[in-house]
């Protein structure tokens, strides 16, 4: 292809993605399967890569993530980021509805049947607030509400967000923002919290911290794999199509923005009372959390003469949902065992009604929150669901405690193989120690090794997992690539083909790439993201297995929890055995000639500072090639900072602070040649 066709195919597929994102992410109808999806962004970031100048800062590419950000930048509002009056009770709401009518200067007998003021009734998201702002139907800029007069600017993070467009359809202002609420859906968080168990991390409290915490995470390519969702749901700016708030909404959803279909426009307040008197129960039944009803008032008109107090609007008020909270029996307390070896004790309750599910059972998390709560078998306990996914005990009712309670001692012995269990000094969870023989440990390394973003191998589920560890076929991972088909055969459900599947896609594993069979053998603390980053360093396992803890700490997302435990993982016989035989099988134990190509030391000793706008690559690609070749990204300039990487634009306050330090300052040809030197 030419120039003028490359950059053609390169619009094209940029428009396809962008239709297909809005398809499965905002309209929950995918017209292609993952498999044609990821087909069209490689050859969309294949081409990217070899054509540089043609890439759009919001390009669809841009959703994978990659950039790492040291410091988020204040931004002030445009507009203020106020917060909601907050209320409890129908008497609040009609209180609302007074100061509102009262505030229009209308005088009616009865307050609650006029059709004079409209209300819009939206969800109330549990997450976080942001602003995006869009000109020319570009996403340029995404700031939370930080303290309502200035934010942190997230834009990049946001832009790995797949239902945010990066560009908009249709006939949109030329300059307007747009506000809503990041949140984490319901399954995805309980995703990440298995893994995160099962890496022996502590689970994430709720929905809501882990949105607030991943949109402020220095790497966006993790950002991007907490696959984080947004509804937008209220817009500013001089030119906006309609002069009411449902209206505008409406236009929003056509551009491209993801709207909640449950926001409904109403005449007086007994409906708004039934809206709300409804979504209380119905809440439960939705994939995300929601904590409450925003009524706001219709009409820009009628918002601009109710005006705001010096903390929120007059024309808009939030109705909280209570928490619900119930009292149960707690019948026993059972401790689980993870495929790392952390022990998770779990509270076994007489089955309750709560949030709209029968709970059963309880996290209780660790030793520490036992103690903490001073739990016994038969206390009744209160239990909470509020903003958590899993049931949590908030406390005892000791009013109800019998006398020969006793306390309970945590257990010393793994609960399986009674191996006496460890607990490391800062950490939360006590562990078993026996990997090899602990059946838990043994099948749950298996199950992890096998799983989609590990090996991939789809045709070995847990069943058949537990069937060749019971029959004496596999005691380990490694023992995966020692079998053949005439033992498979005789197990329970396993025909011809079923067997030669299993066969073939063990055998498919081997391409899988260093990284991702670094996440697959299952160290402790090691989860996907950084196995990426010691991949990139370390570049193959025979350098890593060498490294020690201080070598271990200079890598980027390495701390002290995750050097131990690989120090530890590499001292251990069985460990080096199962790597051994696994090198043998012919696994993918370094970086690919082509990942390895793409990178070196030559700036390990440099800090770099980018500004401005540059011809020939984007300043996401600059930062890319900073980091392949060691160096390090800065949003600050400071002593520490070797280079000033300055563009068209650049700002002014960067350029007279790197003059007065006696930074140098380089253009993007000066890059190029330090790069191909």
């Amino acid at each position: 292809m030419d120039k003028q066709q490359v950059k053609n195919r390169i619009e094209e597929l940029s428009k396809e993605l962008q239709q297909h994102n809005h398809n499965y992410y905002v309209l929950d109808s995918p017209k292609i399967s993952d498999f044609e999806f990821d087909k069209l962004l490689e050859e969309l970031i294949q081409l990217e890569k070899q054509f540089p100048e043609y890439i759009s800062n919001n390009s669809p590419s841009q959703r994978v993530g990659g950039t790492i950000t040291k410091e988020f930048k204040a931004v002030k509002h445009k507009y203020p980021m106020l917060s909601l009056t907050n209320s409890y009770s129908k008497e609040d709401m009609y209180d609302f509805d007074r100061k509102v009518l009262e505030g229009l200067g209308i005088n009616l007998n009865d307050l609650f049947s006029n059709s004079l003021v409209n209300y819009v009734c939206e969800l109330k998201f549990d997450g976080l607030s942001i602003g995006l702002t869009y000109e020319n139907g570009e996403l340029i800029q995404a700031v939370t509400r930080g303290d309502g007069v200035q934010g942190d600017d997230v834009t990049t993070n946001v832009k790995t967000i797949n239902s945010i467009p990066l560009k908009l359809n249709g006939n949109y202002p030329s300059l307007f923002e747009i506000r809503g609420e990041i949140f984490i859906p319901r399954k995805v968080f309980e995703t990440i919290n298995k893994e995160r168990e099962e890496i022996g991390e502590p689970p994430l409290a709720n929905p809501r911290n882990a949105a607030s915490g991943t949109l402020k995470m220095q790497d966006s390519s993790v950002v991007a794999s907490r696959k984080l969702d947004c509804f937008l749901y209220y817009m500013l700016g001089e030119n906006l199509p309609h002069k009411t708030h449902f209206e505008n909404l409406k236009a929003a959803k056509n551009w491209g923005f993801k709207i909640s279909e449950h926001s409904k426009l109403l005449g007086n307040m007994h409906d708004v009372l039934d809206f709300i008197e409804y979504w209380d129960k119905e809440r439960f039944n939705l994939p995300f959390d929601t904590d409450g009803v925003v009524i706001k008032v219709d009409d820009y008109k009628q918002q601009l003469q109710l005006g705001f107090t010096a903390k929120s609007p007059r024309w808009a008020i939030a109705y909280k949902f209570k928490a619900e909270q119930v009292s149960t029996q707690l019948l026993d307390i059972l401790y689980q065992v993870g495929r790392t070896g952390a022990i998770t004790p779990v509270a076994v309750l007489e089955p309750v009604a709560l949030g709209g599910t029968t709970v059963k059972r309880a996290s209780l998390h660790n030793a520490d929150i036992i103690e903490k709560l001073d739990v016994r078998k038969n206390d009744f306990v209160f239990v909470e669901k509020g903003g958590e996914i899993i049931p949590k005990i908030i406390g005892v009712d000791f009013t109800k405690r019998k006398n020969e309670s006793v306390k309970t001692n945590y257990i010393t012995l793994c609960p399986v193989c009674k191996t006496e269990l460890k607990r490391k000094e800062g950490e939360a969870n006590h562990f078993c120690p026996n990997e090899s023989g602990c059946p838990p440990q043994v099948k749950g390394r298996i199950e992890h090794f096998v799983s989609r973003r590990a090996m991939n191998i789809d045709s070995l589920g847990a069943e058949t997992i537990d069937q060749l560890v019971n029959a004496g076929l596999i005691k380990n991972i490694a023992d995966l690539y020692s079998l053949k088909k005439e033992q498979l055969l005789p197990l329970e459900r396993m025909a011809e083909k079923s067997a030669q599947n299993l066969i073939s896609g063990i055998e498919a594993s081997k391409k899988i790439p260093f990284e991702r069979v670094l996440y697959a053998i299952g160290i402790r603390h090691v989860g996907e993201t950084t196995a990426k980053k010691i991949a990139k360093k370390v570049k193959s396992l025979d350098v890593l297995v060498h490294f020690n803890k201080e070598k271990l700490l200079a890598i980027d997302e390495v701390g002290e929890t995750i050097a131990e435990s690989i120090a530890d993982y590499f001292v251990n016989p069985e460990n080096i055995d199962v790597i051994s035989k696994l090198k043998n099988a012919g696994l993918q134990f370094e970086l690919s000639e082509d990942q390895q190509k793409s990178g070196s030391d030559k700036l390990k000793e440099f800090t770099f500072v980018i500004s401005g706008v540059f011809n020939k690559h984007s300043r996401d690609q600059l930062k890319e090639i900073i980091e392949l070749n060691g160096g390090k990204n800065s949003g600050s300039i400071s002593g520490k900072t070797s280079f000033l990487l300055a563009g068209e634009n650049m700002g002014p306050e960067k350029l007279k602070k790197a003059q007065s330090l006696g930074v140098k300052i380089i253009s993007e040809d000066d890059f190029i040649e330090m790069i191909t030197k």
